[in-house]
């Protein structure tokens, strides 16, 4: 019962995750503005939703389907989904393209960097009210009001 109160919210809370995760890389990147040699980093958040939620293959590499299992005294001890709980695969970080040649070989645009941080944050303050308001909706249901 209590697994399919979770799985409902699952999505949005990895959503979460991966927001919080984008606009710590993007915080990082505008700090590192003016270091020279820095390269801007930056993941395809939509590929590593559907890889952290189970929707996509992480690729055809033999080594990348191989899954090792912890050894448990049961097939659903600590596990959820083949890894272990409390488990989350890192997405996979990608270089931005530099728009400009710098003499310091810095790849941060700041205004993409802003437009970037600005877009995250609305994407994340939506997925916060989402779940608020699911837990809200689960919260009448339950109390019967």
């Amino acid at each position: 019962m209590l697994n399919r109160l979770t799985d409902s919210l699952n999505f949005q809370a990895e959503a979460l995750n991966l927001r919080s995760e984008r606009q710590r890389l993007i915080a990082s990147n505008i700090a590192n503005a003016d270091t020279p040699g820095y390269v801007a980093r930056d993941f395809d958040f939509a590929q590593a939703l559907r890889q952290a939620t189970g929707q996509a293959s992480s690729g055809s590499n033999a080594l990348s389907t191989t899954k090792l299992q912890m050894a448990t005294s049961g097939t659903g001890h600590l596990t959820r989904d083949g890894l272990p709980a409390g488990s989350r695969g890192t997405p996979d970080m990608n270089y931005a393209a530099p728009a400009q040649t710098n003499l310091d070989s810095n790849s941060v645009d700041m205004d993409r960097e802003r437009a970037n941080f600005a877009d995250n944050t609305v994407h994340y303050e939506a997925t916060l009210r989402f779940i608020n308001s699911t837990v809200r909706t689960l919260n009448t249901a339950i109390t019967g009001q």
